[in-house]
């Protein structure tokens, strides 16, 4: 069953005293939906104006009341519990179901009530016993009471100073100019950065798949994705030139429902084979596999993420995507489909870890091993990048490893569930969060053993949901360039003194500050690196147009 909540449109709450009367009566006025939140009203040489249209509303409400006199006028905002309930073994359609719960989304109770700090108690009693609310369930907020309001000044004001740089992605190309994905990836696997690296490389993918007479079929996992995804319409073509595709569509990604209802309907008329997962699961791997006819063999090629398939999320989070053409891998792939469209069973994976069955133990396998090459007299560590680390299992082998004597250092953007620098307990392990320009959001996992380092990536963070309750995909790296290349990223994330917050063992985080030689930003360092290179790759392309052409 389904549970997710939403915050409903604010609404301006009113106490007018009427004339004659001796109690105060409060008036609701909603916040018009359509109307932008803030409103730009003077402009000059020195800048611009704006006002919240919630204060407008405030400032001319005694226009909406006729002669009646206004007390006063407070801003509150409700959000609303909005259930999607659904027993998936008794939905013969879950499209439909989903559909039909979302037209009530709005509707649920309300679950919190943020009102200014300067509300009356009487007007916040009110308001509490019209929508059946607790005192704890109350926040007294300074205004505006929604910060995300303020993101259209972002685009309003005109202040570059204020304005991080421009930043155009690397578009990667083979060496020798070669256009042909499947090409370049058969010479050997290729790893991409978002958004440091475009992720039209992706793109491309599915486009040149669409179109080439020898690829078979295609199938992609999608979880969240544009409003124009360019590659659900790839996709789209591809089944329009009679390839078999075949689509696992999550439907169940929170607040991405309706979006998704509309690309499942899309591709199904497109002839499209779309699939909504395994009952009971969510499916979030990010993977995608193309099967191409190569003399007398198919060939698979494979490209696994850490993120959507989103071309706006891609230039705003950090994502890593491996293309390969790993025959073990493209067999694991293509089981792990089989098992999401109902096809086969859960497999025993040659290379790849696969959840909800294998990777919890295969995570603490790779800590065990760790500890044993440390206790073998062999230099050992563990370096975890994620976004979250909340699995006890894998916590208590991360502490017996720290006790054993193995350094961890660990890059958690969000909730860290593990405390680090206990004595006795976990003295050997680091935790540091990155929070920059781009939000992080890749996973890398590392386990240094001797002269060994096994690198892996992919969908699934540290936490039971990911390894209990969702089909998620991690795969090793094994080119070693591309694996001194994650290594490298790891390394500077534990480097940063600008953006990064470290955790201490009393469960608080305090922001680094640079020293006096000045400060390191894994992600400025990475935009630079990755702009030499292209700057790099775009001066060998031209040297070879010149020389084609002299």
């Amino acid at each position: 069953m389904e549970r997710i909540v939403r915050a409903v449109t604010a609404i301006v709450g009113v106490v007018v005293e009427l004339e004659g009367e001796k109690t105060a009566e409060l008036v609701m006025v909603r916040v018009p939906r359509a109307l932008p939140r803030i409103i730009r009203f003077s402009k000059s040489q020195d800048g611009a104006d704006f006002a919240f249209l919630g204060g407008i509303i405030r400032h001319h409400v005694h226009t909406l009341v006729n002669d009646a006199k206004v007390k006063g006028a407070h801003l509150f905002r409700v959000t609303r519990n909005s259930n999607l309930y659904y027993e998936e073994e008794e939905a013969h359609n879950l499209l439909n179901t989903i559909e039909a719960e979302l037209r009530n989304a709005n509707r649920g109770a309300a679950v919190r009530l943020e009102v200014q700090e300067d509300c009356p108690p009487h007007l916040v009693k009110q308001l509490q016993e019209l929508f059946v609310l607790e005192d704890e369930d109350v926040y007294r907020c300074p205004p505006p009471l929604n910060l995300l309001r303020l993101m259209p000044l972002c685009f309003e004001i005109d202040r570059p100073d204020l304005r991080d740089k421009n930043f155009t992605p690397n578009v990667v190309v083979a060496s020798d100019g070669d256009t042909d994905i499947f090409h370049s990836v058969r010479r050997g696997d290729i790893l991409l950065h978002h958004p440091y690296d475009s992720f039209q490389t992706v793109v491309d993918l599915i486009t040149q798949a669409a179109s080439d007479p020898a690829v078979l079929a295609i199938k992609q996992t999608l979880y969240r994705t544009s409003s124009d995804s360019p590659l659900v319409h790839a996709l789209i073509v591809a089944a329009q030139n009679g390839k078999q595709v075949t689509v696992i569509i999550e439907l169940k990604a929170r607040f991405d429902e309706a979006a998704n209802i509309h690309w499942a309907k899309a591709l199904e008329e497109a002839g499209v084979h779309v699939v909504y997962g395994i009952p009971g699961l969510k499916t979030h791997v990010k993977a995608i596999l193309v099967a191409r006819r190569e003399g007398n063999r198919v060939r698979e090629y494979v490209h696994i993420g850490t993120g959507n398939y989103n071309p706006k999320t891609a230039r705003l989070y950090t994502d890593l995507g491996l293309f390969t053409a790993d025959p073990d891998i493209g067999a694991d792939v293509a089981e792990m489909f089989n098992f999401l469209t109902g096809y086969g069973r859960p497999a025993v994976y040659r290379k790849v870890l696969v959840s909800p069955t294998t990777m919890r133990d295969r995570f603490i396998g790779e800590i065990e091993r760790t500890v044993a090459a440390h206790e073998a007299g062999e230099e050992a560590r563990i370096a975890l990048k994620m976004n979250s680390l909340v699995d006890a299992g894998c916590i208590r082998a991360l502490y017996a490893a720290s006790q054993a004597g193995v350094r961890i250092d660990l890059n958690v953007r969000g909730i860290c569930c593990l405390r680090p620098g206990v004595e006795g307990i976990s003295d050997n392990i680091r935790v540091v969060s990155i929070v920059g320009r781009f939000l992080e959001h890749s996973r890398v996992y590392s386990f240094q053993r001797g002269e060994e380092t096994r690198v892996l990536m992919g969908s699934a963070d540290i936490m039971p949901r990911n390894l209990d309750s969702r089909v998620e995909l991690v795969a090793p790296v094994e080119d070693p360039e591309l694996r001194a290349e994650m290594l490298d990223v790891l390394e500077r994330c534990f480097a940063d003194d600008e953006n990064s917050w470290e955790l201490g063992s009393d469960g608080l985080w305090t922001r680094n500050t640079p020293g006096e030689g000045g400060g390191r930003s894994v992600q400025r360092e990475l935009r630079e690196l990755y702009a030499a290179r292209a700057a790099e790759q775009l001066a060998a392309a031209t040297g070879d147009l010149r020389e084609a052409a002299a």
